[in-house]
């Protein structure tokens, strides 16, 4: 499972590098991947410094790479 969750954190950073910031749903929709799968992925993300996480609406979130 760590790799998979890996991977899929691999594709994440990989779309915001490419569309910036986004919504987590569009995203999950975009990479064709479980939302329970990404949700541990960008949490991984986030423990790192990687990514900003705020509230978009009730469901849903906006997500972004950090700037580096």
């Amino acid at each position: 499972m760590i790799i998979d969750i890996g991977f899929t954190a691999g594709d994440i950073w990989n779309y915001l590098d490419k569309h910036g910031e986004v919504s987590f749903l569009k995203m999950v929709k975009d990479i064709d991947k479980p939302k329970d799968l990404a949700l541990m992925s960008l949490g991984w993300l986030a423990r790192e410094g990687h990514v900003e996480v705020t509230r978009y609406g009730r469901n849903d979130f906006k997500v972004k790479l950090r700037n580096r």
